[in-house]
C-alpha cells in the first residue's frame, strides 16, 4: 500500500488486506463450515458478542425483564466472531448476513429468526409492548431516531474506529474525515439531548437503547481510546445521558452477557438464567481473551 495507489480497471480480493480483522473479512456471503447452533429451553435464543450492536439486544432483554415481561427470559449463546463462528451453516441460516446478533423467538408454533440489531429491539417491543410510544408523533421520534443511530454508527465503527485503531497503518485523510463526521454526530446528540431527558422525548426507550452502547461508550472514552482525541468530554448533555444510563441495572447486567474482554468481572460469556448475574462459575466467567 502507498499514498500514490491507483485503483486497478478489477478489483481482486488482497487476504493480507484488512488490518486486525482480515481474516473474516471475505467478499462473498454464505457458510463456512457445518455447525448446528445450540437450543436453550427459553423461548427467545440469541446468538450474540457484546459488541455495541449485541449489547443493544440484551440491555433490551434485560430491560424487558425487570419490567416483568417474564416471556422475555432468554439463552444467549456467544458466537465468536474473531473464529468465524459467524460464518457456521447454523447462523448463517439464521442470520444470512453473518453478523451478530442474530435472533430466534421459539414462543409460537413456528420460530420466526429476526436480524439486525435495530430490528430486533423493533420486534421485541412491538412484541412485548414495551420501550417503544405508542402515541404517533412520539412513535415516529423514537423511530427516527433508532434508525438514526443504524445510519450514523457505520461512520462511527467502520469509518472512524478502523482507521483510526485498526487499519494496518494511518491515513490522515481517512482518520480526518470520519473523526470531523463522528464530532458532528456528538453535536447532533449534544444538541438533542440539551432539549431532551432522552433521546426520543421523556421517556427512556429502544432508541436510547440502540445509540447509549455505541455513543455511551465512547463518551465514556471506551470506544478505540478516542475520548481525549475527540475531546468526548466537551459533550455535556451526551455525558450526563451517557451516566444516567449506564447506572441502570439492567444496562449493567446487558454490557456483562457475551463479553469476552476487559475485567473478568464484567464478563458473563454466556447467560441462561437471571441467577447466573450471581453465580459465575469459571466456564461461564473465564478470564479475558480477545
Amino acid at each position: 500500500m502507498s499514498d500514490d495507489y491507483t485503483p486497478p480497471k478489477v478489483w481482486t480480493w488482497n487476504k493480507a488486506s484488512g488490518g486486525r480483522f482480515a481474516n473474516i473479512n471475505r467478499p462473498i456471503a454464505g457458510p463456512t463450515h457445518d455447525k448446528e447452533l445450540p437450543v436453550g429451553r427459553h423461548p427467545l435464543q440469541l446468538y450474540s458478542l457484546a459488541t455495541p450492536n449485541g449489547q443493544k439486544v440484551t440491555i433490551m432483554l434485560e430491560e424487558l425483564l425487570a419490567l416483568g415481561k417474564s416471556g422475555a427470559e432468554y439463552d444467549a449463546w456467544l458466537i465468536r466472531i474473531s473464529e468465524g463462528e459467524q460464518f457456521s451453516s447454523g447462523f448463517v441460516a439464521v442470520n444470512p448476513n453473518s453478523k451478530i446478533p442474530a435472533l430466534m423467538d421459539r414462543s409460537g408454533p413456528k420460530p420466526i429468526r429476526v436480524f439486525e440489531s435495530g430490528a430486533i429491539l423493533l420486534y421485541l417491543a412491538e412484541k412485548f409492548g414495551a420501550f417503544m410510544p405508542s402515541e404517533p408523533s412520539a412513535r415516529a421520534e423514537c423511530l427516527s431516531w433508532l434508525f438514526w443511530q443504524m445510519g450514523s454508527a457505520p461512520y462511527l465503527g467502520g469509518g472512524f474506529g478502523h482507521f483510526y485503531a485498526y487499519a494496518p497503518m494511518k491515513i490522515e485523510y481517512a482518520i480526518d474525515r470520519f473523526a470531523m463526521e463522528v464530532k458532528r454526530q456528538l453535536d447532533v446528540l449534544d444538541r438533542r439531548l440539551a432539549e431532551s431527558e432522552y433521546v426520543a422525548g421523556a421517556d427512556y426507550t429502544i432508541a436510547d437503547m440502540a445509540i447509549w452502547p455505541w455513543y455511551g461508550g465512547l463518551a465514556k472514552g471506551l470506544q478505540y481510546e478516542a475520548g481525549e482525541f475527540l475531546q468526548v468530554q466537551d459533550y455535556k448533555n451526551v455525558q450526563r445521558w451517557t451516566k444516567a444510563i449506564g447506572e441502570r441495572p439492567a444496562v449493567k447486567r446487558g454490557r456483562m452477557v457475551n463479553r469476552v474482554n476487559g475485567d473478568p468481572a464484567s464478563q458473563l460469556h454466556e447467560r441462561h438464567e437471571a441467577s447466573d448475574f450471581d453465580t459465575k462459575t469459571q466456564d461461564k466467567l473465564a478470564p479475558a481473551s480477545a
